[in-house]
């Protein structure tokens, strides 16, 4: 049983494309790693949702690891167009990707 090696909880959200690049380069720090798959609500597309185990200090060097492994990306989604004579879709750029992180202290962390 460990206790307390871990003391922050990284929660981050990334696209389907970055996460095995994500966690290949999280997996160098030595950061204790799950993997859930998960669907945005937005645009309904597959992503990733990776738990994050983290000792205090570590921050800042997964920020950068996943700041380096996921990517933005603009895709274009057709939106019919309003009041036209045919329901014609029009293409619409949105950003997509990157990582939504969020960062929370652990009381207590056990394994067995």
């Amino acid at each position: 049983m460990q206790v307390n090696s871990i003391q922050k909880l990284m929660i981050a959200i990334v696209q389907e494309q970055d996460v095995d690049v994500a966690e290949r380069a999280l997996g160098t720090l030595g950061a204790t790693l799950f993997h859930l798959s998960s669907t945005g609500g937005f645009l309904g597309r597959r992503n990733a949702t990776l738990l994050i185990g983290l000792q205090n200090g570590m921050e800042k060097e997964a920020i950068d690891t996943l700041t380096a492994s996921c990517r933005q990306r603009v895709e274009y989604l057709a939106i019919p167009l309003e009041g036209a004579a045919m329901p014609l879709p029009t293409p619409m750029p949105v950003t997509v990707g990157g990582a939504t992180v969020f960062t929370i202290p652990v009381e207590r962390f056990e394994e067995f």
